[in-house]
């Protein structure tokens, strides 16, 4: 029963193939000229899943067909993509089969990046060279 609907779909696929409409990559056409989604409408998509999410940045993702939303839900950033036609969401790895690499995990770090210089030190207290090469920034409650 198993070999014969493998063979049925195999067989679908053969006489229906995927065509190369998904994001035009081979033609070269840019996919943001038709296919817009703005920050209204991806919170509208995404509220039944996540009803407190603000939705913080938007672009392409790197895979194409789908958009990257940069987002905050329950206090947590995350990373959701939302298909061209609006109708399908996934959070979750973006994985590069070539490069072997998560690329929703390397963006996450990219979009969530602090700059430590920003950091307020005056009232630090200060261990070791504090002209050391690398530094170590300990963040304590002490309550």
């Amino acid at each position: 029963m198993l070999q014969s609907v493998f063979i049925f779909c195999c067989l679908i696929c053969l006489i229906f193939p995927v065509g190369t409409s998904l994001g035009f990559e081979t033609k070269g056409q840019d996919c943001s000229k038709c296919h817009t989604l703005n920050q209204t409408e991806a919170v509208d998509l995404l509220k039944n899943l996540f009803p407190d999410i603000k939705v913080l940045n938007i672009t392409m993702s790197p895979s194409k067909g789908l958009w990257e939303v940069y987002g905050q839900s329950g206090g947590k950033k995350g990373i959701f993509y939302v298909d061209f036609s609006k109708k399908h969401a996934f959070l979750g790895s973006l994985i590069s089969i070539a490069e072997k690499k998560n690329l929703s995990q390397e963006r996450l770090s990219e979009l969530n990046k602090i700059d430590v210089s920003q950091i307020p030190l005056q009232d630090a207290l200060v261990m070791g060279d504090p002209n050391a090469k690398f530094k170590v920034i300990v963040f304590d409650d002490p309550d």
